[in-house]
């Protein structure tokens, strides 16, 4: 086998493989004669631990993603690969531009994680191919992921809350029980929340607010550049493929990671509204977004220190300051 990992720390959050757990993984897939003779690390994730697996015999590679270890998850976290399989069907609208699930193991015999074997997308990360264009056509580019989320959007849920649950009746009671587990993962790190419990209080004390989202509808969790593939050829940017949509959830759509990062800066990403549409500017759903701020600012405040940087995690307070200032 040529095995080819990511040389990281023996403390980093993503854990390789060992070229025996491939081996097992790709039989239990495929079948006893399966034999890989490649395995090659992919970056760009920060959460799971991705290869693409070349098979003796197959012209194809395919994808295999593995989830960390339960016990370095996040409750506010917890089985994000299970949520991503559980959102297959209502992902459905995006049609081929979603890998297919060849097969999903979470006995947890092999290695003791989740894994999830996906079909290969075509094309080429759009992190490393969009700066090969001028910047004149990035719009474009920013137009597609508007549709797609439009496309993910229209679709809705059973539910409020992850798509593979905890479901909640209402949406007040899935933004409380979120910034509420975001803030239990932070208090249990050693770090302060008392600022993100604040915005839990003010949330349930404000839930009518909330509560005027009654339709629960799919939200990407956090679709932006990094999970789009795009063309290798073509002469603008054309995405061909989304990926790592393990965070999606049923709620209100101006909750979605998209929204906040198409929002975030006036430039090329302006055109995404082109294609999703127009956005309330009411009180009611600003007062919304900025309770939806700070749900994502606990959540970069988990991510960083995950990732060991501190300075980054201490910046997150400022921020969230700055919300419940205008919150209260």
């Amino acid at each position: 086998m040529d095995l080819r990992p990511i040389p990281r720390d023996p403390h980093a959050f993503q854990q390789p493989l060992t070229g025996e757990d491939l081996q097992n993984i790709a039989r239990r897939a495929f079948g006893e004669a399966a034999h890989v003779a490649a395995a090659v690390e992919l970056g760009g994730g920060m959460y799971n631990t991705t290869y693409r697996i070349t098979l003796d015999g197959v012209g194809e590679p395919v994808i295999l993603r593995v989830a960390p270890a339960p016990v370095r998850q996040f409750a506010s976290e917890h089985e994000l690969m299970r949520n991503e399989y559980a959102s297959v069907p209502y992902l459905a609208t995006l049609g081929d531009l979603m890998p297919r699930v060849l097969f999903a193991d979470w006995s947890q015999e092999i290695a003791g994680r989740d894994w999830m074997v996906q079909s290969h997308l075509s094309g080429v990360p759009a992190p490393e191919r969009l700066g090969d264009y001028a910047r004149g056509l990035w719009p474009g580019f920013f137009a597609q992921i508007g549709e797609i989320t439009a496309r993910v959007h229209a679709v809705r849920g059973p539910h409020f809350g992850p798509v593979a649950g905890p479901g909640h009746d209402t949406w007040s009671a899935a933004v409380v029980a979120s910034l509420t587990a975001i803030a239990d993962d932070v208090s249990r790190l050693g770090l302060d929340a008392a600022d993100l419990r604040k915005v839990a209080d003010i949330a349930g004390d404000h839930r009518d607010v909330l509560d005027e989202i009654t339709e629960p509808c799919l939200l990407t969790g956090d679709l932006w550049t990094v999970n789009t593939m795009l063309d290798r050829h073509s002469p603008e940017p054309l995405i061909t493929g989304v990926l790592d949509l393990d965070r999606t959830l049923f709620g209100d759509p101006d909750a979605d990671w998209t929204i906040r990062m198409a929002t975030a800066k006036q430039d090329e990403r302006t055109a995404f509204w082109d294609t999703y549409g127009p956005r309330s500017h009411s009180p009611a759903a600003t007062w919304r977004s900025l309770v939806y701020e700070a749900r994502h600012l606990g959540a970069i405040r988990l991510e960083r220190h995950r990732m060991h940087n501190t300075d980054g995690v201490r910046d997150t307070y400022p921020l969230v300051a700055a919300v419940l200032a205008e919150l209260t």
